[in-house]
């Protein structure tokens, strides 16, 4: 076995940018037995990465191991330590882009975000292109809410009809909405999970002095991403507003009369509870609430739900780069909501539609199973 140097200066760095828990780890293990790592055959793991850590030792800046995390919140839950684990891998991160190093298509993504406020190298021009042919209210004095629009609803293909869908559901519950349109800007939830510090304090305070200027006091988010952003890390900066995900607001408005369907969909579902909404933000009954509305109750579950969902694999900045096909946890999940017998699989996640709808190809399951978001079913039983 090979001796290692311990780097404590690097261990003092990473508490200082963020880690400030790392040394009350005891390597039980029990992040790795609960990190969705363990279901496949892949390099990373979290309890060697968190050793080389307190360690300060070389070896962890590879894209499968520092980039391999997540961030999907399982290991922090179960930490008999209270070691904020993903905190730990931020700040790693961080180090390691402060020396450039970081993946280059990780470096495209933070440079779209500096240049086009987005991190799909896309036009800004191009934020609103999926209001075309919609009436879309602007945000203006008086608007109760700011629909904010993720990066992915506003410039992915498939995306795109999630945001048409929540204009269409919350106009027939009459809420009080509005975009900012071309002046919005990515929440820069990518650029600091990829460790680019610097792009995300720029970004966020950007954003939190457009919303100031505007006037927003309340925000509906499409994606708990955003969600988690502007509600743990906007707050330290200033930026403090009244933040609800869509599928709380629903649930409320469906509740009180406000949003009423017109019909039940005749259609078997199962839910996949997001990282971000279910273990991060802890909302799990309400997503399914409105899933047995639509279906008039003909909502079947996976083995593992709520605070034991199996990752999709794209948090952490993993939905930019590229999965080997059996590290994919999005397959396997395709796989346990056949098993369902389920004819759609319903997510609240643009990220998490993202990576299902394209396990559902690479599966060929693209005859046994739908992948929707709940807006779009909820916009469709209107």
């Amino acid at each position: 076995m090979e001796a290692l140097t311990p780097f404590y200066e690097v261990n003092e760095a990473l508490v200082a940018m963020g880690a400030e828990k790392l040394n009350l780890c005891m390597q039980c293990g029990m992040c790795a037995g609960s990190c969705p790592w363990r279901i496949v055959d892949g390099p990373f793991n979290i309890r060697r990465l968190i050793r080389m850590a307190q360690l300060g030792v070389e070896g962890y800046e590879s894209d499968d191991i520092l980039y391999g995390c997540t961030t999907c919140n399982k290991c922090v839950l179960k930490c008999p330590r209270g070691v904020t684990i993903i905190d730990v891998v931020r700040s790693m991160r961080s180090m390691i882009a402060e020396t450039g190093a970081i993946p280059g298509v990780l470096r495209t993504v933070t440079g779209s975000v500096h240049s086009q406020g987005n991190p799909w190298s896309e036009p800004r021009e191009k934020r609103t292109e999926w209001m075309d042919g919609q009436d879309v209210p602007k945000f203006e004095e008086g608007t109760e809410y700011f629909l904010f629009v993720c990066c992915t609803s506003a410039y992915d293909q498939r995306s795109r009809n999630i945001a048409r869908s929540m204009v269409k559901v919350l106009k027939a519950a009459g809420v009080s909405f509005g975009v900012i349109g071309e002046e919005e800007n990515c929440c820069a939830e990518s650029t600091r999970k990829i460790g680019d510090e610097e792009l995300f304090m720029n970004t966020a305070q950007k954003n939190i002095q457009l919303y100031k200027d505007k006037g927003v006091k309340k925000i509906i988010t499409t994606s708990p991403h955003c969600l988690y952003t502007f509600t743990q890390e906007y707050p330290e900066l200033g930026g403090e507003f009244e933040v609800v995900h869509y599928t709380k607001l629903l649930a409320d408005l469906l509740k009180e009369g406000k949003l009423k369907l017109s019909k039940t969909l005749d259609v078997k579902v199962t839910y996949h509870d997001p990282c971000y909404l279910g273990r991060h933000s802890e909302i799990y009954d309400e997503p399914r609430e409105l899933l047995s509305a639509v279906t008039g109750g003909n909502l079947v579950e996976m083995e593992r739900i709520r605070k034991e969902s199996l990752c999709c694999g794209g948090g952490g900045a993993r939905i930019w780069m590229e999965t080997k096909p059996e590290w994919r946890f999005s397959d396997l999940r395709i796989h346990e909501a056949c098993d369902t017998g389920a004819q759609i699989l319903a997510t609240a996640c643009p990220y998490c539609i993202s990576m299902l709808e394209d396990s559902r190809k690479t599966t060929n399951k693209e005859d046994a199973i739908e992948v929707k978001d709940i807006s779009e079913l909820i916009a469709e039983a209107l």
